[in-house]
């Protein structure tokens, strides 16, 4: 496994995706010491982060309804979660673990309030670019390796067109957690990711 021309990216490690967070992902911090470990490996590092507008129109109070419910977003089914990330608040900012020293590179997402944003390739439209593929193929990167959260959202919407795009992808499993909401979908998303070809690794195969 040649990490030298590699790139890790880390995918949405920020408070509100943790516990005590608006949106939080069961046992979420527990995997920033992992990301710690592993993440002076790689030849380029980029961290995602969902810098929402307060108006954003995937937040179920901008349309008075219920979290979780869902709608039709601009031809786009939507689910409407609670408020999260909305830009310079403290639940965007990364875990005050995470040691954002290796990062190369921040890629912020979602700063659309008509569209939601879970891939750091593109937007849900599935038309707006973030720009991360162009940066990572002028680099000549051809491996990325996946961590974060949530593993059956952003992860692996991340890692789906990451494949897409033409690069090898790594899931570093033990280096993800997932919501797994539905009941179930957690195991389907990585199923349906080890049916594209995407590895599922885990961190101590890095070492």
């Amino acid at each position: 496994m040649n990490l030298a021309r590699s790139a890790l990216i880390i995918v949405d490690m920020q408070n509100d995706f943790c516990p005590d967070g608006a949106l939080p992902v069961p046992e979420g911090d527990k995997i920033v010491p992992i990301i710690n470990k592993i993440s002076s490996k790689f030849y380029k590092v980029i961290a995602t982060q969902d810098w929402h507008p307060s108006n954003h129109k995937s937040f179920a109070s901008v349309h008075k309804k219920n979290i979780y419910d869902t709608i039709e977003l601009n031809g786009i089914n939507q689910i409407l979660w609670p408020d999260h990330c909305i830009q310079g608040s403290k639940g965007a900012d990364f875990h005050p673990e995470l040691n954002l020293n290796p990062v190369d590179l921040i890629i912020r997402k979602g700063t659309n309030p008509n569209v939601d944003s879970y891939s750091a390739f593109q937007e849900n439209d599935k038309i707006t670019k973030t720009g991360l593929e162009y940066y990572l193929k002028g680099l000549n990167i051809k491996d990325i390796y996946l961590t974060g959260l949530a593993t059956d959202y952003c992860v692996f919407y991340t890692a789906i067109d990451g494949k897409e795009a033409g690069f090898n992808v790594y899931v570093i499993i033990d280096a993800t957690q997932g919501i797994d909401f539905p009941e179930g979908d957690l195991k389907n998303k990585i199923e349906i990711m080890k049916k594209q070809g995407i590895k599922i690794i885990k961190s101590e195969e890095l070492f």
